[in-house]
């Protein structure tokens, strides 16, 4: 890819004689320092290579089709991919969102990872010369590490390692508010632990302070296998519970007819800032990474006059860990049994098609691909005027599948709306006249708040009105009805 482009003014080459490989230095601050590693591996064994190939290739069918539109003459779509340098720009973004000031990186190109170091054992020294000069803290590694791997690196950097899993299983653990979301960040700790106990000390039953050293549970874990293990029962017990009582909620909320929309997305496309534009619920919404881990519901009322309830998710990323989708699996319930899927996108992201795709494979994961949604593009705020204003032409053109709004300005958010009450099928809408007396003043009120009113007369102490209303309230006024 070429050597790296200066970043900054206040970055610096720390190594010229680095043929595959560039690391930049940054100012530190008071945080913990962080050094990364990333690895561009040119060729992979055919069979992991087209494997790779054909589950992203068909989850990018999959998204476009969702998202209306329309691949090339060929069939395929054309989806930008990550290359070694975004995907470590991705890293930087996780790693400053687990609160640490990154003082280096380095990239390293090879024809494949090394099975005992993944850099190789002559880069990891080179590694350990840059992370010592910068005062670094610990290093993040931009791939997943084999607990062997992870053990070689330490003894040869003699400093803290952290792979991208338990970099995201940090963040995750950061910003679990409820008791619900943190048993689940610790069952997706606790089964990344187990692995790794072999040749640990007492790091790995201690509470610590830094990345990747938030201990997953109250107590404090034993090295001891079994013990953990039966730390996974109890965790995965209360779980249980936790899915008995939202099902509960859930089987009281669908007694009545309210549909459930669910945001879905890639972290960090404005799902959260959606959500409190068309609720006003005033969650947490912030450019960091994975802010939201517990699920919020609040009600939306529709132009319809129905209300649905709306449901904010956690985010998903590229290589999502799998302990983290099994052990959020209470929560992607909601997503699962959602009437609606609003799928968000980073309309100002160049890899927002491919973002998409991971999205994809996630909710294949679920069983929820096949759901009804609406993409919505956000950030609609941060493209030329001229590009916006053709995209939203073209989305019109393609049926209202797609959906342009900008959830930090309002844009866009009547015709999301209009959409969503196009797509829900709960207490359809119908149109009818009625013939009530004016002394029926609940009633009146009950068509005031709850249907949209065409016309209205009084006549001999009664009013005659054409009204468009949900089902529920059409079989309360029944008695009314007039031809």
């Amino acid at each position: 890819m070429g050597s790296s482009r200066k970043k900054s003014r206040d970055t610096t080459r720390a190594s010229q004689s680095v043929p595959f490989g560039t690391v930049v230095v940054r100012d530190p601050d008071e945080r913990e320092r962080a050094f990364l590693v990333g690895l561009d591996a040119r060729t992979r064994s055919r069979s992991s290579a087209k494997s790779n190939v054909t589950a992203q290739a068909t989850a990018a069918r999959d998204a476009i089709a969702a998202s209306g539109a329309v691949p090339k003459p060929d069939g395929r779509p054309s989806i930008p991919e990550f290359d070694a340098e975004e995907s470590l720009a991705e890293l930087r973004t996780l790693a400053e969102s687990a609160g640490a000031n990154v003082v280096g990186e380095i990239l390293q190109r090879r024809d494949r990872p090394d099975p005992a170091t993944l850099v190789g054992a002559g880069k990891l020294e080179e590694v350990a010369g840059a992370a010592a000069s910068v005062g670094a803290d610990v290093l993040l590694f931009d791939h997943d590490l084999s607990p062997s791997q992870q053990r070689n690196i330490e003894k040869i950097i003699q400093r803290r390692v952290i792979d991208r899993t338990q970099l995201i299983l940090d963040i995750f653990a950061r910003h679990a508010r409820t008791r619900e979301g943190q048993l689940q960040v610790e069952l997706a700790q606790l089964h990344y632990m187990m692995p790794r106990l072999a040749g640990r000390g007492v790091e790995m039953s201690q509470l610590g302070g830094g990345i990747g050293t938030r201990g997953p549970g109250e107590t404090q874990l034993e090295t001891d296998r079994r013990k953990i293990a039966r730390r996974v029962r109890h965790v995965e017990q209360q779980l249980e519970n936790v899915r008995r009582i939202r099902a509960q909620q859930r089987q009281r909320r669908e007694s009545a007819p309210v549909a459930t929309v669910a945001l879905v997305g890639y972290t960090n496309a404005g799902k959260s800032t959606l959500f409190n534009a068309l609720t006003r619920a005033g969650v947490l919404s912030s450019s960091k990474m994975f802010a939201t881990l517990d699920p919020t519901i609040r009600a939306v009322n529709l132009p319809s006059k129905r209300k649905v309830l709306l449901s904010d998710t956690v985010g998903f990323i590229r290589n999502l860990p799998h302990t983290l989708v099994s052990a959020f699996r209470a929560t992607l319930e909601e997503v699962q049994r959602a009437s609606l899927i609003l799928h968000v996108s980073d309309a100002s992201s160049r890899l927002s098609a491919e973002q998409d795709a991971q999205v994809e494979i996630v909710l294949k994961e679920l069983e929820a691909e096949k759901k009804p949604r609406i993409r919505v593009m956000n950030k609609v705020d941060l493209l030329d005027e001229e590009v916006a204003a053709n995209l939203i032409a073209d989305a019109a053109r393609q049926g209202g599948k797609t959906v342009y709004v900008s959830a930090v300005e309002g844009a866009g958010m009547d015709s999301l709306l209009d959409r969503i009450d196009k797509m829900i099928e709960e207490d359809k809408v119908s149109r009818v006249h009625l013939r009530i007396p004016q002394s029926e003043g609940k009633m009146l009120a009950l068509l005031e708040a709850r249907a949209r009113i065409y016309s209205r007369k009084y006549k001999d102490g009664a009013v005659e009105m054409e009204v468009e209303a949900p089902e529920s309230v059409v079989r309360r006024v029944r008695a009314f009805l007039s031809a």
